[in-house]
C-alpha cells in the first residue's frame, strides 16, 4: 500500500503553524532592514530569529532550534546591543541609515525572491515528507561541529572577541587614539 499524499489545499496543523512562523520571520526581517532606529532593528532581529527557531521546532529539529535560540538570540543579538551601547551609536531615529537606494533594493529583493520561490516550487512540487519526530541527531551534529568544523568555529569566536575589544577601545576616551573628549558648553555670552 502506498501512503496518500495530502493536498496543498488541505494543510495539516503543522503546515499552518510553519507557514505562520515563516510569515512572522519574513515580516520581522523586513522590519529589521526598514526601521530607522538601530535598537528597534536589533529587537526585530530577535523576533525573526525566534520565529526561525519555532520553524525548526515544527520540523522536529529540536537541537537546532535550541542552538538557534542560545547562539543567535542569546549571544549575537546581545553582542550587537552591547556594540551599540559601547560605541555610543545613535539610539533614536537616524537619517544616516537611509542610503537612498530603496527602489533599486526593492527591485533586486523582489526579483531574487521570485527566482527563489519559482525554483523551490518547480523543484519540489511533488515532493512530500511527513513530519515525524526522529531520535535526535545531537550526537552526530556535535561530532561534526567539533571535528570537521572546529577551525571555523574557533575563528568566529576570535572574530567576535576582537570586535568586542575594538568596540571597547573605540568607546574609551582615556586611551590614546580613542575619541577625544567633547568640550563642555559654558553658559553665558
Amino acid at each position: 500500500m502506498t501512503e496518500a499524499v495530502p493536498s496543498y489545499l488541505s494543510p495539516t496543523g503543522q503546515e499552518v503553524v510553519f507557514l505562520l512562523l515563516g510569515a512572522v520571520a519574513v515580516g520581522s526581517a523586513l522590519l529589521v532592514v526598514t526601521t530607522r532606529q538601530l535598537v528597534h532593528a536589533a529587537l526585530w532581529l530577535v523576533v525573526s530569529f525566534g520565529a526561525l527557531a519555532g520553524g525548526y521546532l515544527v520540523l522536529t529539529a529540536e537541537f537546532v532550534a535550541w542552538v538557534q535560540v542560545l547562539i543567535y538570540v542569546g549571544a549575537v543579538v546581545v553582542l550587537l546591543l552591547f556594540g551599540i551601547m559601547l560605541t555610543r551609536a545613535p539610539i533614536g531615529r537616524s537619517p544616516d541609515l537611509d542610503s537612498g537606494n530603496r527602489v533599486v533594493a526593492l527591485v533586486v529583493a523582489v526579483a531574487t525572491a521570485a527566482v527563489l520561490v519559482t525554483v523551490v516550487i518547480e523543484g519540489f512540487r511533488t515532493a512530500y515528507t511527513p513530519l515525524r519526530p526522529g531520535p535526535g541527531s545531537a550526537k552526530q551534529l556535535g561530532a561534526s561541529v567539533f571535528s570537521t568544523w572546529v577551525l571555523p568555529f574557533e575563528a568566529l569566536s576570535v572574530l567576535l572577541l576582537a570586535a568586542l575589544i575594538g568596540a571597547i577601545v573605540l568607546s574609551r576616551t582615556d586611551i590614546p587614539g580613542g575619541k577625544p573628549p567633547e568640550p563642555e558648553e559654558t553658559g553665558g555670552k
